[in-house]
């Protein structure tokens, strides 16, 4: 799970204890990414979704997160499972490195454009042309307390869908039309969407939104 900067603290204090709960759906993954594909989960976290992929028989995973605490934790869950900290840009992977990237629920917890743009396009960076970009994240919601938390939150962030937990964490609920621009932004192109119904950190439920989006060939490949 990564962090923007004005919520760095959260993720490694009470952020980190938190059992994260945003599943992966693996025939969508399989569907698109290959047993043997290199793949990076990005804001992994502690490495449940890392080490799922694993499970599920993918040979080269890596995971890789802003926040120590997290990756700390995950290494000690899952030994055999390479999760790396990585607290700024670039990632220390060469260009075209990856088959594909995960990014689940990471742009919900940024909070930032610039910060969210930064991570997006630095998996455009990292996915090889005609790879993939498995997003799956949380869309604005219509129920009455995600409206009032919207509202209520606004004017301090800055941002309709931006709000703030009792807990101390700043969360970010999107526009849909936010998260495509940003997949296409960093030059993927989505070729599927699927949406669900998944729990959240704090025990509710919220709808969410999953892309699967192709890496375009760079202008003049």
């Amino acid at each position: 799970m990564t962090s923007s900067r004005d919520a760095g603290g959260f993720w490694e204090t009470t952020g980190a204890a938190k059992t994260f709960t945003h599943p992966l759906d693996p025939a969508l993954l399989e569907e698109f990414v290959p047993l043997g594909a290199r793949v990076l989960d990005y804001g992994c976290g502690y490495g449940r979704l890392t080490a799922e992929l694993a499970g599920l028989g993918y040979r080269s995973v890596c995971g890789v997160d802003f926040s120590a605490a997290l990756v700390e934790r995950g290494r000690r869950a899952h030994p055999g499972v390479e999760l790396l900290h990585c607290p700024g840009f670039p990632l220390p992977f060469e260009d075209a490195a990856f088959d594909a990237a995960l990014l689940f629920a990471v742009l919900t917890c940024v909070t930032g454009d610039a910060d969210q743009e930064r991570i997006v396009g630095e998996l455009g960076r990292l996915v090889r042309p005609g790879g993939v970009l498995y997003l799956s994240d949380v869309p604005l919601q219509s129920d009455p307390l995600n409206r009032e938390r919207y509202e209520r939150f606004a004017g301090r962030h800055g941002t309709y869908g931006v709000f703030e937990t009792p807990d101390g964490g700043v969360f970010r609920h999107h526009p849909p039309q936010r998260l495509r621009g940003l997949v296409g932004a960093a030059g993927f192109v989505v070729v599927q969407e699927r949406q669900d119904i998944v729990g959240t950190l704090d025990g509710r439920t919220v709808g969410r939104l999953q892309l699967i989006a192709r890496r375009e060939p760079s202008a003049g490949a």
